[in-house]
C-alpha cells in the first residue's frame, strides 16, 4: 500500500486563510498592515522566483511587501547601512535578506545586522539561541514549517528515531532542534556520513535537505517511516524532483512528502506567519 501524502500546499493554504483573518481584523481597526521588506541582491533567477512567490502570498493575504533590488556589486558597507536604517524604520515589520549572497559579502555578518525583532527568517544567532532553548519566538521557516505539517495530520513525534541528511544552518541544523524538542533522537547526517543507506534505513522520521536529485534511494526507507523531502531539482528544464527516490519511497514510507507541493509552500507561508508574529 502507498504512503499517505503530506499535503503541504493544503496545511500551508490553511496558515494564510488564518494570516489573511488577521490583517482583515488589523485593517478594519485602521492600523498599519504588518510590512515585509525584502532585499534582493544580484540576479539570481532562483533567488527571484522565490522572491515572487513570497509577494504573491503576501498579495493574498494583504501584507504589505517591498522589495529592494540591489546590485551584486553593492559594498558589504552599503549593505549594512540599509539593514541599519530598516532596523530603526517602525513601518517595517520584517526584514528579509534573499540567500545566497554574493561571495564578497559576509553572510553571517548581514544576518546578525538585522533586528532580531525583525528577523522573519530566523537565522539569527539570538534566535537560534531561543530555538536551542526550546522558548523560540521566530525561528527559521522551513523547520517550523515541517513541525506544522506533521502537527496538522497528527503524527506522535516523541521517541521516534529521526534522521536528517543535510547540516545547513537554514534546514538541517534547526530541524535537528526542532525534533530535539518534539522527543524525538536525532541523528544529522552530512558529506562525511559513512553508511549513509544503513542510518537512512533505520529513520522512523527523515528529512532530506541537500539540493541533489533522487540522492536518498526509495530503497532505503524504513518500511512504515515518514518521509520528508525538502529538495526541489530541476530535471532536464522541466519537471521537478525532490532528493529522495520517489517512487519506489512511496511504497515504502507510511508518509511521505511530494514534490512539488510537499515543504516548499510551507516555508513560504511559515514565513508569513513568522512577520505576523514580529508585528504582534
Amino acid at each position: 500500500m502507498n504512503a499517505q501524502i503530506l499535503d503541504g500546499k493544503l496545511v500551508a493554504n490553511k496558515i494564510l486563510d488564518k494570516i489573511s483573518n488577521q490583517v482583515d481584523i488589523i485593517t478594519a481597526s485602521a492600523l498599519p498592515v504588518p510590512k515585509l521588506v525584502v532585499l534582493l541582491i544580484g540576479d539570481n533567477n532562483a533567488a527571484k522566483l522565490y522572491v515572487a512567490n513570497k509577494q504573491k502570498a503576501c498579495r493574498r493575504v494583504g501584507i504589505e511587501s517591498e522589495l529592494i533590488n540591489l546590485a551584486a556589486n553593492i559594498s558589504e558597507k552599503e549593505l549594512l547601512d540599509i539593514i541599519a536604517k530598516l532596523n530603526t524604520n517602525n513601518a517595517v515589520t520584517g526584514i528579509l535578506v534573499q540567500l545566497p549572497l554574493p561571495d564578497h559579502i559576509d553572510a553571517n555578518k548581514i544576518i546578525t545586522a538585522v533586528n532580531i525583532k525583525k528577523d522573519v527568517d530566523g537565522f539569527h544567532p539570538t534566535n537560534m539561541g531561543h530555538l536551542v532553548q526550546n522558548n523560540a519566538v521566530l525561528s527559521p521557516c522551513t523547520p517550523r514549517g515541517i513541525m506544522a505539517l506533521l502537527n496538522h495530520y497528527r503524527l506522535d513525534l516523541q521517541g521516534l528515531d529521526a534522521v536528517i541528511v543535510g547540516r545547513s544552518n537554514i534546514v538541517g541544523k534547526p530541524m535537528a532542534l526542532e525534533l530535539i524538542n518534539a522527543g524525538c533522537t536525532v541523528t544529522v547526517c552530512n558529506s562525511h556520513t559513512k553508511n549513509l543507506a544503513k542510518k537512512v534505513a533505520q529513520a522512523d522520521l527523515l528529512v532530506v535537505a541537500v539540493g541533489k536529485a533522487n540522492f536518498i534511494k526509495g530503497s532505503w526507507i524504513k518500511p512504515g517511516s515518514i518521509a520528508i523531502d525538502v529538495g526541489i531539482n530541476r530535471i532536464a528544464d522541466t519537471s521537478l524532483t525532490g532528493d529522495i527516490e520517489y517512487t519506489e519511497a512511496i511504497t515504502r514510507a507510511a508518509w511521505i512528502t511530494p514534490v512539488p507541493g510537499g515543504v516548499g509552500p510551507l516555508t513560504v507561508a511559515t514565513l508569513l506567519s513568522n512577520t505576523m508574529v514580529a508585528y504582534a
